[in-house]
């Protein structure tokens, strides 16, 4: 192993990455837990080691635990760690950069050099004047300084694989709102490949020019004098233009298309992650088809960037190019075109405002059909179950009617536009021909008639700019439309600021709730109202009261769900609002009452969002959730797919499916949101059974309205209107807690009926 002296005592420092170290990275028993201190940092492997120490440099917080290796090598390669960055909120790029691109970090922070056997290093700093770079060791102190690296020695052991790190996305920032001002800083910063558009467009535009000044020197040179050598010389001068444009033309459309792709892609991307970063309750208050129909409207907006926007743009140029020529050739007929140009735009202007609120009409109509829509798909099972065909077709036929009259209405209406600029169109084209023939008929000198096709020939290349331009208004009415729409998702209030702020604390389990205090949007009664009561860390802790008691509300806030409460809740004595979201839920496991699985295998819905792990991690999980013995009895085990909807499985199986997908990373504290109120009871009993074995080395709170599923718990807190009652275990509860002991009752007279019953029977003689 070659190795390069990297510390300032000039003391070779191996590089050799440890493998045994990466394969921990991610593992079951370390997932959700942060370095807590120098050893276990010590024990990170090399290359992730460095680029923890890059995100420091820039203020960012990485979680180790969250690496996860993408591809068969145990050593982290460049893209994993450039992705691993990515996660965690910052803006990477994993590349391959030669000694000459390295001379120009001159002044910019820390980049991640990897070595050839599997190290890393720090590259901060380099001087061009002496041709060399400064290189500090991942494992370096914090003050130790950089060693001064030549060519040759770093050649040695290094082959040009570098990750960069910065703080945040370059392109553009991923919180801006959505607006016009976004799109037009996303296509600025594909400055570069417009340019290059603009210079093609603009010579492109150079070439339509010659074609009609030859062909007016072909009508006034070559037929009024019979000039052969002329008609050779421009037929040769026509031809090689015709090549070269061609030839530009396809360089160009190839840009164009690429600038198309990456502006498609840009905005798909922020767009999904603005959509996952909405906090829940926004899913909760809006119907899914009116979320996905005001989405759907980016498309419509791509469209009008990668489309309308930019022929436009690029007709701009022609523009530029072919209206002084038009005035050259002829004044008059010049004024005529731009005359024209300017009455169409006066007549779209004055219908911009009138359209643009019957267009909004058609929105709302079309937001409100969307929503009855997503509404019958998503509820489709209750509207077979009751017999609501009827019922959602007659709603279906009026939300359809209501968006046909208003798309008739505006259609309407944008026909009077249409109507009253078609005869000016065709005056701008026809009139300045027959007025062109009038003053070549007035021409002594022969040359007018030439001139007259020459203009004629740019005049029909000029009018289709000019009243493309004028409509360019009309449709950005519907693109600004169309962004605002999308803007009503996209720019609500996130759930957090960004993935890289908050504190990662190492997660024991204590949690704390002091003078809470909690109410939902909309309402004025509180859903928890001054509560107070502790968590102690490893205990099983049950939740129990009547129907809105607030017992899902406790679920909700230690998920951070919810953040907007008074007063505080603890974890592990820090409060829930300063925890990393990411961080805090990667650290629990929540089970709902009704948990949905994704189209897939088995093993891809219980390793869902470990990809890291294995079907071994798989199997334990499903062992301890009880699940295994109906796995493999499915035909295919394991690898059995699961369709939309989970049509092949029982509610007790998907139960038990959604228990091992939240002990796949081993959680701190694991949240059973009444996840048993739906099984019967063969399948309430397995996952009761289990409940100590999962509960054990964690913090186990149980919702539930079924108190016999609560009997083992350490303590069960009693909940009524939103306020807490008691905390006690079971037998004591009973004793003294009057709510508790009448839903007991309630649960279990079949029982006391029952013995009551036996009682009365007298005993057999035998």
């Amino acid at each position: 192993m070659v190795s390069i002296p990297l510390n300032a005592d000039a003391r070779p420092t191996s590089i050799r990455v440890d493998a045994e170290a990466t394969g921990k990275v991610g593992s079951q028993s370390e997932a959700g837990r942060a370095p807590g201190g120098p050893a276990e940092f010590d024990r990170i492997a090399p290359r992730l080691k460095a680029v923890l120490r890059v995100a420091r440099y820039h203020g960012v917080e990485l979680d180790p635990n969250e690496f996860r290796v993408a591809s068969a090598s145990p050593v982290p390669n460049a893209t994993d760690l450039s992705q691993w960055a990515q996660n965690g909120g910052m803006w990477s790029r994993a590349l391959r950069i030669r000694w000459s691109h390295l001379l120009r970090f001159e002044h910019t922070g820390p980049v991640v050099l990897l070595f050839n056997d599997g190290g890393a290093g720090l590259l901060t700093g380099a001087s061009p004047e002496r041709n060399v770079v400064f290189l500090k060791s991942a494992d370096a102190p914090e003050d130790a300084e950089a060693i001064a690296i030549d060519e040759l020695r770093l050649s040695q052991v290094w082959a040009g694989e570098a990750v960069l790190l910065r703080p945040a996305r370059s392109y553009i920032a991923a919180d801006a709102p959505f607006t016009l001002g976004w799109l037009i800083d996303l296509v600025r910063f594909e400055s570069r490949s417009m340019r290059d558009i603009g210079i093609a467009s603009f010579t492109l535009s150079l070439l339509t020019v010659l074609p009609p000044l030859m062909v007016m020197t072909l009508v006034n040179k070559v037929l009024q004098f019979n000039s052969v050598s002329t008609l050779v010389l421009l037929s040769a001068t026509i031809a090689v233009l015709f090549v070269y444009e061609t030839l530009l033309g396809h360089a160009r459309r190839l840009i164009i298309n690429v600038v198309g792709a990456r502006l498609d892609t840009k905005l798909n991307l922020h767009v999904f992650s603005r959509l996952l970063r909405l906090p829940l309750d926004y899913f909760e208050r809006h119907p899914a088809g009116e979320t996905m129909y005001h989405l759907a409207q980016i498309y419509r907006i791509r469209e009008f960037l990668t489309g309308k926007l930019l022929s436009t743009f690029l007709d701009l140029i022609t523009l530029c190019v072919l209206i002084p020529v038009m005035f050259y050739i002829n004044a008059t007929l010049g004024w005529m075109v731009l005359a024209c140009a300017g009455v169409i735009m006066l007549i779209i202007f004055a219908f911009l405002a009138p359209l643009r609120r019957r267009y909004q009409q058609v929105v709302d109509a079309e937001t409100w059909k969307a929503a009855a829509l997503g509404e019958t798909v998503v509820g489709i099972k209750t509207v077979k179950a009751l017999g609501l065909e009827p019922q959602r077709r007659a709603l279906w036929d009026e939300r359809v009617a209501e968006a046909g009259r208003a798309r008739l209405a505006f259609g309407q209406l944008a026909n009077w536009p249409q109507t009253l600029v078609t005869p000016i169109e065709r005056a701008m084209v026809l009139g300045t021909m027959l007025i062109g023939a009038y003053l070549a008929m007035s021409d002594t000198s022969g040359y007018m008639v030439g001139s007259l096709f020459a203009f004629m020939m740019i005049a029909q290349r000029v009018a289709q700019p000019l009243v493309g331009l004028a409509r360019l208004v009309e449709d950005f009415e519907e693109v600004g439309a169309a962004i605002s729409e999308a803007g009503s998702v996209l720019n609500r209030p996130l759930e957090s600021s960004s993935n890289s702020t908050g504190l990662r604390p190492k997660l024991v389990g204590e949690i704390s709730f002091r003078d809470l205090t909690f109410t939902y949007i909309g309402t004025n009664t509180p859903a928890l109202d001054r509560v107070n009561f502790d968590i102690p860390a490893g205990t099983m802790f049950g939740i129990v009261g009547r129907s809105g008691s607030g017992k899902s509300t406790i679920a909700r806030l230690l998920q951070g769900i919810n953040r907007d409460y008074s007063g505080f809740l603890k974890l592990d004595g820090v409060d829930l609002k300063e925890i990393n979201l990411r961080h805090l839920r990667q650290g629990l496991g929540v089970v709902l009452q009704d948990n949905f699985l994704f189209r897939g295998s088995i093993r891809d819905n219980i390793i869902a969002g470990r990809p890291g792990l294995t079907l071994s991690d798989a199997m334990r999980a499903a062992h301890l959730a009880g699940a295994e013995e109906f796995i493999e009895r499915m035909p295919n085990g394991y690898d059995t797919y699961i369709e939309e909807g989970s049509p092949n499985l029982s509610g007790g199986q998907k139960q038990r499916l959604a228990i091992a997908r939240a002990l796949i990373h081993d959680p701190t504290v694991m949240i059973l949101d009444e996840a048993t109120s739906a099984l019967d009871p063969e399948s309430e009993a397995v996952v009761s059974a289990n409940l100590m074995r999962i509960a054990r080395g964690r913090t186990m709170i149980i919702v539930s309205h079924r108190l016999s599923s609560l009997t083992e718990c350490d303590q069960i807190l009693v909940m009524d209107q939103g306020q807490v009652l008691d905390v006690a275990p079971h037998a004591t509860l009973l004793e003294r807690c009057a709510l508790y002991r009448q839903l007991w009752m309630q649960q279990n007279r079949h029982l006391d009926n029952r013995q009551a019953r036996l009682a009365a029977v007298p005993p057999r003689l035998v």
